[in-house]
């Protein structure tokens, strides 16, 4: 069974997109959308079935879709965020997740899916400016068998501006923007901010972004395939290659 991508296009408000941690940029909405179209090509030509839910063109960060939602084996947890514009960015979600059980953070808790790491059965969440105490209770009581470890997040926007996993579970990450890489088992430091940012494609590869050729030639030695992708423009907004999808992959929950 094929893992199933779920994208949204980027708006016509893309280049207003909220930023928290790095200096404002220019924006090429222009470049922007053919980088995203390559990203959907790659996924699209990795086999996985890309699905482009319903547009949210009112909101400048919904081409960033993995923070609007949660997805742990079947249940779909619709997200909260810390910034209330982005709030309406579930607007449409539902509809791409029939099937799924369909919970959701309401208030006071706050809660972005770019705060949220599954590696196997365990569930690391960021704590910080876009998710709340009370969200990772209620993300926690929504998700049963899952082991939450809350992760202190002060120098990027979300956990997973910070780190993200390898397919064996090393947990990699770029150390001056990491917290604190003793709260994961393994951890692995690389060369590059966006070396810390990978999407499991299957088997041995991996998707990264083009702009960290020593994570790259980092995870080669490792036996690993980095598949690369330009999203130069999205970066400008604090963005990468793991929130601009969300991945519905068969058996146990992975990121």
């Amino acid at each position: 069974m094929p893992v199933t991508a779920l994208v949204r296009r980027p708006g016509p408000r893309l280049v207003e997109g909220l930023i928290s941690h790095i200096e404002r940029q220019p924006v090429d909405a222009a470049l922007a959308l053919r980088q995203w179209e390559s990203y959907v090509e790659v996924l699209a030509a990795e086999g996985w079935r890309v699905v482009e839910v319903a547009p949210a063109d009112d909101c400048p960060d919904a081409v960033f879709v993995e923070d609007p939602v949660v997805v742990y084996g079947k249940t779909a947890v619709l997200a909260r965020s810390g910034a209330v514009g982005r709030r309406a960015e579930t607007d449409g979600l539902a509809a791409a997740l029939d099937g799924y059980d369909l919970r959701r953070i309401e208030a006071p808790g706050t809660l972005d899916g770019g705060d949220v790491l599954k590696i196997g059965s365990t569930v690391y969440v960021g704590r910080g400016d876009r998710t709340n105490d009370d969200g990772i209770r209620q993300l926690a009581a929504h998700l049963p068998g899952a082991t939450v470890v809350p992760v202190p997040v002060t120098r990027v926007l979300h956990l997973k501006s910070a780190v993200t996993a390898l397919p064996d579970g090393t947990v990699i990450g770029y150390p001056p923007l990491v917290d604190d890489p003793s709260v994961f088992e393994r951890f692995l430091a690389v060369p590059e901010e966006s070396g810390s940012h990978v999407v499991l494609l299957g088997g041995d590869r991996v998707l990264m972004a083009a702009g960290a050729p020593g994570s790259a030639a980092l995870f080669r030695a490792r036996g690993l395939e980095p598949v690369v992708v330009d999203i130069g423009e999205f970066e400008k907004l604090e963005g990468c290659v793991t929130c601009l999808s969300v991945r519905l992959r068969p058996g146990p929950p992975r990121f």
